[in-house]
């Protein structure tokens, strides 16, 4: 694998050598839109500005050149915008790698981040023996982590997506009444909880967008055709670690279960104790069990704890039938300049 990350991408492009690679590699471009370019890049004495559709379309123009000498030498990469990964079964092709993208940077003006490139290394299981002093389990490129074995959702990523449930938790469970009196809150009765059920509902919509799991049994089953997919998941197609959606659902049911025992520890500071029903009542398991059971407003589900394993076949089989353009976010494909 050959790894290289360049300093301030962007900012650092030769603007002579953008508008040299779209008159040298075969690109019609009229004199109207030019002009137009030429205004949009002569606001910066160099480089190019982010944020807009055009600013990738020229990042990509600037790395026409970088891309074909690649294809040339017969190297496998996958790039977006500067985040370029190269790989290869031979070393002295991986190599090759290094000599053209240090070319690249002197023909561009674009340095290479000697201190964030991860440069060259054996990617490997890690009970394999190596001649090499560098090796790795894994590498990350956008938002997944590869391996030889699987393909998953970096950490960084996890971290991320952690982070948010957690927060849709905290901000219907604890944080209304983590506080010295009580205001607009209502309080469980009746083995009813509407704050716990906007709680479960919202978690949901974040990993499944607008299903819910009866649509996603039913998808699986064969009852529904087709789906599509916009929750945080679908951002996720081509991941296949089972175990760590499974590790994930476990955190998930034990961040429930714990921020319901903290709520009622709260409830109890006012003297109400709601510890004697539902879902305060129940153990880890029960609760996974009962929310799935369990009617609110007539509706049966839910309150069904929702499931990254479970999106994660709904999203596989979407991808299986209808092919990843009809199945990942429609988002996917817009570049995230932070």
């Amino acid at each position: 694998m050959a790894e290289f990350d360049f300093k301030d991408f962007f900012g650092s492009i030769d603007q002579s050598f953008l508008f040299a690679q779209l008159k040298e590699n075969g690109y019609s471009v009229s004199d109207f839109e030019e002009s137009i370019i030429r205004g949009f890049v002569q606001q910066n004495s160099r480089g190019i500005s982010l944020g807009t559709s055009i600013s990738l379309f020229l990042a990509n123009a600037v790395c026409w050149d970088l891309d074909r000498r690649f294809e040339d030498e017969g190297l496998r990469f996958a790039r977006y915008a500067d985040d370029t990964v190269v790989w290869s079964n031979e070393y002295h092709k991986t190599c090759k790698a290094f000599e053209i993208i240090s070319a690249f940077s002197d023909r561009s003006g674009i340095d290479i981040n000697m201190v964030k490139s991860e440069g060259i290394s054996l990617l490997q299981a890690s009970d394999m023996p190596s001649e090499f002093s560098r090796t790795k389990e894994h590498i990350e490129f956008l938002g997944y982590r590869l391996s030889g074995k699987s393909v998953s959702i970096k950490r960084a990523s996890v971290k991320k997506i952690k982070k948010q449930a957690s927060y849709l938790l905290y901000r219907n469970l604890i944080q209304p009444i983590n506080s010295e009196t009580l205001r607009a809150v209502t309080v469980p009765n009746n083995d009813k909880d509407r704050d716990f059920v906007t709680a479960v509902v919202q978690v949901r919509r974040y990993l499944y967008g607008n299903l819910n799991d009866e649509v996603i049994r039913r998808y699986l089953d064969g009852t529904y055709k087709r789906l599509k997919f916009k929750g945080v998941m679908s951002f996720y197609p081509l991941i296949d670690d089972e175990d760590q959606l499974r590790q994930l659902d476990g955190w998930l049911l034990s961040s429930i279960y714990l921020a319901l025992k903290k709520r009622q520890k709260l409830f109890k500071r006012f003297r109400y104790d709601v510890g004697g029903q539902f879902p305060f009542n129940l153990s880890r398991q029960e609760l996974l069990n009962e929310c799935k059971r369990k009617e609110y407003g007539g509706q049966q589900g839910l309150m069904a704890i929702p499931s990254f394993l479970r999106i994660y076949k709904a999203i596989k089989k979407g991808l299986q039938d209808e092919g990843i353009e009809e199945t990942m976010n429609p988002t996917s494909n817009i570049y995230n300049y932070i």
